[in-house]
């Protein structure tokens, strides 16, 4: 297997932590992936969980354990949100839109690795209006 590259936008919260784990509980509303009536930290503790995600995965926010600093570098089954220097590399302003966002889709999945994930905020008319997530599943 290969890992599957995926993309995704999710409600923009100013805590992107929040965030975060708001887009992976609408995830499992609509999807619970055969691991019904529990919620991310438990499927994380849960080593038939880990399995899932290590020989497929989601292809969404799922495939990640947590949220760590942009500086953190990447790491295995986290999700970090771009630098600013990142960002400024297709989004001259720092403020990228959704439009600009989706043309740089190729260019932002290229340098992901499996079981990598990366966010960012995106902006409508100046002002932040969702999130982007995208990533590799592990397999």
């Amino acid at each position: 297997m290969g890992g599957n590259e995926w993309t995704a936008t999710g409600p923009y919260q100013e805590d992107l932590g929040a965030a975060f784990r708001q887009a992976q509980k609408d995830e499992l509303t609509r999807d619970h992936h055969g691991f019904p009536g529990r919620d991310i930290v438990e499927l994380w503790e849960d080593e038939a969980w880990q399995e899932y995600i290590l020989t497929g995965g989601t292809c969404t926010v799922l495939d990640h354990h947590a949220l760590i600093d942009a500086e953190a570098g990447d790491q295995f089954a986290m999700m970090r949100p771009l630098t600013e220097a990142e960002i400024r590399g297709w989004a001259p302003d720092g403020r990228p839109t959704r439009e600009q966002w989706e043309a740089a889709t190729r260019r932002l999945l290229d340098p992901v690795e499996r079981g990598i994930g990366r966010c960012t905020v995106l902006y409508r008319d100046g002002e932040p209006a969702e999130i982007g997530y995208w990533g590799c599943t592990a397999d």
